[in-house]
């Protein structure tokens, strides 16, 4: 399926590695022009080795309002246009239920629930000029209870709710915004690798118990979604969270 992507500028927050890094590589595929984000230089330094073209590196911390409005400044200086926002920071390493303090709280939503609201809310006059597209990467742990941290689930039960409420305000303005809900994802440096190098037989044990694919989904598996809707062929898709977890979540 032609996407209809090429010439497009899109911005990944948080793509230094993982599904973030994987989306950017997807959508410079399809012929994007692809601003890279990370909090830190050595995120996005071995990308910036490998690519040649059609992108940009900007180091932001978007949990700060204005850090994300200097760093959409920098997109449009760059490239002129913002059609793409694809939210991705986020992250659900915390404390185990119970043990939540104050400020572990607010770490946590912030990471993952201002992380973008304050990228919607510094990028959203460009993508209206544009009549562009939010992607925000949420968890299936927002979704049902799975053992994760408590933190992290209640942020992202917020930022689903976000997706949902912010809806109408942003097609009154002519941008979609939807959610991709992944399940457990099998990237370098991440969880699931080193839950694989720990317990392999505990990780293939609830694979087998729960997941009706029996298997650990790949960045490329959500890059893929994520691309289709960004793009116009899903151009009737918005204020939905979309579960991609090969069969996890049963309700």
């Amino acid at each position: 399926m032609e996407l209809e992507l090429a010439g497009k500028t899109a911005l990944v927050t948080g793509s230094g590695r993982g599904i973030g890094l994987a989306i950017a590589k997807g959508l410079h595929q399809e012929g994007c022009n692809v601003a890279l984000n990370a909090s830190h230089q050595e995120a996005i330094a071995a990308t910036a080795k490998s690519w040649v073209e059609r992108v940009s590196y900007h180091m932001a911390d978007v949990t700060q309002p204005e850090e994300c409005r200097n760093l959409v400044a920098q997109v449009i200086e760059r490239w002129e246009k913002l059609d793409i926002l694809v939210c991705n920071v986020g992250s659900g390493a915390s404390v185990p239920p119970g043990q939540e303090t104050p400020g572990e709280w607010q770490r946590i939503i912030n990471i993952n629930l201002f992380a973008t609201t304050n990228m919607v809310e510094a990028a959203r006059v460009f993508l209206q000029q544009s009549r562009g597209s939010v992607l925000c990467i949420s968890s299936i742990c927002g979704l049902e209870t799975l053992g994760a941290p408590l933190t992290y689930s209640v942020a992202k039960a917020a930022l689903n709710s976000y997706v949902k409420g912010m809806a109408r305000p942003l097609a009154a303005d002519g941008v979609r915004i939807n959610a991709i809900a992944p399940g457990n994802i099998l990237a370098v440096g991440g969880t699931w690798e080193r839950k694989l190098k720990e317990n392999p037989v505990a990780v293939e044990t609830m694979l087998e118990r729960e997941v009706a694919l029996k298997r650990l989904g790949k960045p490329e598996e959500i890059a893929n979604f994520a691309a289709f809707l960004v793009s116009s062929k899903a151009s009737f898709a918005t204020g939905a969270v979309f579960v991609v977890d090969g069969g996890q979540v049963r309700s």
